[in-house]
């Protein structure tokens, strides 16, 4: 039987543009790491559900506190073509739904006000070469954590570091078969040498032509996500010419260098809000953080727009 979930219509009218833009949380797995939760080198912050459930419920609450609206289950990295190539592929189910408990355990200690829980799924795939490099293995794993995470009582699906339209497409599909309101959040990044904006991981690919294909799907927001602070607008820039519906952004800073998140030359709290104050302007309607931002920042985000 399902999760009982909550009525999240205000969420559905925040983003419309009623009253102030809605606050997401920051970068569950750069927390984790933060908090010395170890990074595993196929799955980084998967195992930490099973691995180190109290700091993984301690970082929701603290965002919940810092003013987080919606926090995201740490499921990002908890799809079969993760957790398989780890070793955990018979912890799936486990995983997944342990994950939105944790959540639901987070926001029943620390909320004062509603808060929505958001499912992660990413398509991401860490092992090269390996049987789930194939669109049509990530459809399956894609749809099957989909089902899980509903199952489990998510009230919103987040698709998070869509690159690869080979691979987004399907994984929209299977997130969209659950009935919940979908977010698909893609990732960009200006490349050295690149005369055009390609997405995070692959300079070779279209910014542009990524939003472009995705456009279409009848999701609640396109969200620009995981993407540097200083390409933001270049993002919105694409995503506002073909997609005229609500529109969210929460940027990384730092880097990454597989398993861990370099802390290095990360915004301060201050002038993320600062940044944040020219997205609203622009039309933003979901603000909040992801690698290498943390309760601080989602502190100051709230407080610029309380």
């Amino acid at each position: 039987m399902a999760a009982q979930i909550q009525d999240t219509t205000w969420i559905s009218r925040r983003l419309a543009g009623e009253g102030a833009p809605l606050i997401i949380d920051g970068g569950m797995g750069t927390e984790l790491e933060k908090s010395g939760v170890p990074m595993d080198g196929a799955c980084w912050s998967g195992m930490a559900v099973l691995d180190a459930p109290d700091t993984v419920r301690h970082v929701h609450e603290a965002f919940i506190r810092a003013g987080a609206e919606v926090i995201i289950a740490n499921t990002f990295s908890s799809g079969r073509h993760m957790l398989d190539p780890a070793g955990h592929g018979d912890q799936v189910a486990t995983i997944n739904r342990n994950a939105v408990e944790l959540a639901r355990e987070a926001r029943e200690n620390a909320a004062d006000r509603p808060v929505a829980i958001a499912g992660s799924i990413c398509e991401w795939v860490t092992a090269e070469g390996s049987e789930w490099e194939s669109p049509e293995a990530v459809a399956r794993t894609s749809r099957e954590q989909a089902q899980l995470l509903a199952k489990a009582g998510v009230e919103i699906i987040a698709l998070e570091m869509c690159e690869r339209t080979e691979y987004s497409k399907p994984v929209v599909e299977s997130a969209l078969e659950t009935g919940l309101p979908v977010w698909i959040g893609m990732s960009a990044m200006h490349h050295k040498g690149c005369d055009h904006l390609g997405v995070f991981d692959d300079s070779s690919r279209h910014f542009d032509e990524l939003v472009q294909a995705l456009a279409n799907y009848p999701v609640q927001a396109l969200n620009i996500m995981h993407t540097p602070v200083p390409d933001v607008d270049a993002a919105l820039d694409a995503v506002q010419k073909y997609w005229t519906g609500p529109v969210g952004v929460y940027p990384e800073s730092g880097y990454f260098t597989m398993p861990n998140w370099q802390f290095v030359d990360v915004i301060s709290p201050d002038d993320l809000a600062v940044a944040a104050r020219g997205w609203v302007d622009r039309g933003v309607r979901l603000i909040g953080g992801c690698c290498g931002l943390g309760p601080d920042h989602v502190k100051a985000l709230s407080a610029a727009f309380a």
